[in-house]
């Protein structure tokens, strides 16, 4: 496993963490303003979620990987629901990925922009994600469409925007995240192969994965052996180097937090 803080000096709102036979990746959604909403804040919620699922994960008792997730929200927001405004669009949140080894199978579940990829024995790799979001994104920012950047018209549309992705939130029809609601696990992208058809299986949070998209530098057969020829902390270096010239894509201007583990030798788990 390997991490990296986007910004110098803010907490790294990414989680990782692996307990016998099961893998946590979180990605914490860092929105302006949580501070004043939770006294907590996003990277403590992604360590408390993380830490709730790897605890439930070590039992190795087959429970769904969802029911697993909805028992570990329900924990963390009653931890802070009598200090905290949880019920609020900008309260801390965070996409799900988990991995889990049990009775010959390696379970999986993706909830919101994280990424799973499953490197099978022959064939291309299976990319797992929920791409819900992007979706949703994209419909409610086509009123951004020939506004000039910059201006405050620009500005002034891009809040209305954003405000109407929130509402689409942990709604039917617009997209799921883990924050309050543990119905929202019910909405995972979940799946199961059998150990002996894998090589591996790598986690990547949205940070990491724009290795490929928007950087484009590689296709995931190429991240599969970047992490075999350099690690996890391979791939978080190129896309560091990627953002230092922002201009190559507009889409992430901003250097995100990136976190990658890589799991192999699955048939002897």
């Amino acid at each position: 496993m390997a991490t990296s803080a986007g910004t110098p000096g803010r907490p790294n709102e990414d989680f990782a963490g692996a307990v016998p036979g099961a893998v946590v990746l979180l990605d914490g959604a860092g929105i302006p303003g949580t501070e004043s909403i939770c006294v907590h804040g996003v990277a403590w919620y992604t360590r408390r979620l993380g830490g709730a699922l790897l605890g439930r994960l070590s039992r190795d008792d087959g429970q769904p990987l969802t029911a697993i997730l909805a028992t570990s929200i329900d924990e963390v927001t009653a931890e802070h629901k009598a200090t905290c405004d949880v019920t609020h669009p900008a309260s801390p949140q965070a996409t799900v990925a988990i991995v889990r080894s049990y009775r010959g199978s390696l379970d999986h579940l993706v909830l919101a922009d994280c990424t799973v990829v499953l490197d099978p024995v022959g064939g291309g790799p299976q990319v797992v994600t929920d791409d819900r979001e992007v979706t949703n994104r994209r419909i409610c920012a086509e009123p951004l469409r020939g506004i000039a950047r910059g201006t405050p018209a620009y500005d002034r549309v891009r809040a209305a925007c954003s405000e109407a992705l929130r509402a689409r939130r942990n709604q039917p029809g617009g997209y799921w995240i883990a924050k309050d609601d543990p119905h929202a696990a019910e909405e995972s992208v979940t799946g199961s192969r059998p150990l002996d058809d894998l090589t591996g299986v790598a986690l990547l949070s949205n940070g990491a994965s724009r290795i490929v998209s928007p950087y484009g530098l590689t296709d995931w057969p190429g991240v599969l052996e970047l992490l075999d020829a350099r690690g996890p902390a391979g791939v978080i270096r190129r896309v560091r180097e990627a953002e230092a010239h922002p201009r190559a894509a507009p889409d992430a201007p901003v250097p995100d937090d990136a976190t990658v583990a890589h799991c192999t030798r699955l048939a002897s788990s």
